[in-house]
């Protein structure tokens, strides 16, 4: 009788095993399936593998690691971390918990979203466990351990206020400008409101001024000019200046037609001024091709206002080269 009830505890271990090891099983899935879903949409937004000509990311090269502890994080969070550096613009590759933000006589900010990052390890159940992670039933059958997968939540130092002086790495300092003399002439004698900070380039039709990251954060310093001129382009089209369609949307054919004319402003401009960048625009590819196929007219239009855009912005810079003479 003894010996039945022995047989039954071990049948009903080994069942509530099998159900603990597949409902890991299910959560090690629906884990697995939502950070490949997050990596996956990093690649259509272009942030994995395709690089700005600048790095958007402030932080300096390294492996993201805990800001406590200093131990270096692994494995997918190392890609996860990665991506939310490039996304947020953080100046540091420093993580840590909420708790230990409060631990460390900081605090989150409010209103911060975390990052999902992942444990993976191995248990054995305690009614199983002889000493030596495993159990000999009467069967002679060795119980096996159970893998997991742990969620953590880790927020950036620089989503943090209060962080004591010394927890957090010192960002990388920037290397001096390259100075591209004629194209920095151009853009002063231009007179646009040309701004340079942040992790963004782009021009705001309705406050009419251009913004780029400083230059020495560019992976080739030479990029900075091709982006700056490209952002030129658009000034150009401005309503007081030749007054292009600048009103379409993200993802429209208009928005299309007008990088398209700013690319290839930008093209001939580093021509005429002896620019040659290492990379071209790539992040509108799709679009400009579905506008090409629809209308066999549309590169004609857009390379002759590009050469409109980049003579315009070309005679300034001859004024300022007669005035320097």
């Amino acid at each position: 009788m003894a010996r039945g009830k022995s047989k039954v505890r071990n049948d009903g271990r080994r069942g509530r095993a099998a159900r603990s090891a597949a409902r890991g099983e299910r959560s090690r899935a629906s884990l697995y399936d939502e950070v490949t879903a997050t990596i996956i949409g990093q690649l259509e937004e272009g942030v994995f593998p395709w690089v700005r000509p600048w790095s958007k990311a402030k932080a300096a090269p390294g492996l993201p690691h805990n800001a406590v502890t200093k131990r270096p994080y692994s494995g997918i969070n190392i890609l996860v971390l990665w991506g939310a550096v490039i996304e947020g613009g953080y100046p540091s590759q420093d993580w840590l918990t909420f708790r230990q933000a409060l631990a460390a006589g900081g605090c989150v900010r409010k209103g911060e979203r975390g990052r999902t990052i992942f444990y993976a390890d191995r248990f054995t159940p305690k009614d199983a466990d002889d000493g030596h992670g495993r159990e000999q039933v009467e069967s002679g059958e060795e119980v096996r351990s159970i893998p997991f997968l742990k969620r953590f939540t880790v927020f950036n130092a620089a989503q943090c206020d209060g962080l004591p002086a010394g927890l957090v790495s010192e960002p990388a300092p920037l290397p001096e400008r390259e100075l591209h003399c004629a194209a920095e002439d151009l853009i002063a004698a231009s007179g646009a409101d040309f701004r340079i900070g942040g992790a963004q380039a782009f021009y705001s039709p309705s406050a009419d001024f251009v913004m780029v990251p400083p230059q020495p954060a560019f992976h080739h310093q030479i990029d900075y000019y091709r982006t700056a001129l490209h952002e030129l382009g658009h000034w150009t089209g401005h309503r007081s200046r030749l007054d292009r369609e600048q009103t379409g949307r993200f993802g429209s054919a208009p928005y299309a037609r007008e990088e398209l004319v700013a690319e290839l402003a930008s093209a001939f401009l580093c021509a005429a001024l002896g620019i040659e960048p290492t990379v071209r625009h790539a992040d509108y590819l799709g679009s400009w091709l579905e506008v090409l196929r629809a209308d066999n007219r549309a590169i004609f239009k857009a390379a002759s206002q590009a050469s409109k855009a980049a003579e315009f912005l070309l005679q300034y810079g001859a004024a300022a080269k007669e005035q320097a003479a």
